[in-house]
């Protein structure tokens, strides 16, 4: 079977995919057990969610489809089923979503160590891992080039969690310090 070529008029513009991927992230999020079940393995960007009670002093943008939830996180992949699973729902070595959390979570009492930079211990992996499949949700939209949009998503969007490609006056200072506070919770062992 052949497909015919696409004609220059038929591929979409940056704008025409902001705005799908705009339309699919604000539709109803999914909690994790049903989500890794359905993520793709291509790439595109992908939006975590909760209740306002989680969190509580960082409000984000309202979820079209579910107006009870806010959006905490953007972010891009290269592979969302990937993404999700290795990294988000796993290590906190390659997770600035789950660094930033356990940062603000330092209430919970979640602890860390050095391996070549700062981990979450095992048990405290797991532990997060737990309260995120309770408390977060997730959208995701597929996109050939999520790299090209996530930027003017983010600036749109101004995901709490966010601080990269936020605008200076949307960065939130909790959030800063909870990244700073879990970066300076281990280093590299003293000589």
């Amino acid at each position: 079977m052949t497909f015919p070529e696409r004609r220059s008029a038929d591929v979409p513009t940056d704008e025409e995919r902001v705005d799908e991927a705009l339309r699919l992230l604000s539709g109803p999020p999914v909690a994790l057990d049903v989500a890794v079940k359905r993520l793709a393995r291509g790439s595109g960007v992908y939006a975590w969610w909760a209740l306002p009670s989680v969190l509580p002093d960082l409000p984000g943008p309202p979820n079209d489809s579910d107006p009870s939830r806010r959006m905490l996180y953007l972010g891009r992949a290269t592979s969302l089923r990937g993404r999700i699973l290795r990294n988000h729902l796993r290590r906190s070595g390659s997770s600035t979503l789950r660094r930033t959390l356990a940062g603000l979570l330092v209430s919970e009492g979640y602890r860390t160590t050095w391996t070549d930079r700062v981990v979450l211990v095992p048990e405290d992996e797991t532990r997060l891992t737990a309260w995120m499949h309770e408390h977060l949700r997730l959208t995701w939209a597929e996109d050939p080039e999520p790299a090209d949009i996530e930027a003017e998503l983010v600036r749109r969007l101004h995901p709490p969690l966010n601080v990269h490609g936020v605008d200076p006056e949307h960065i939130q200072a909790a959030v800063v310090a909870a990244k700073n506070s879990y970066d300076a919770s281990s280093g590299p062992a003293q000589p």
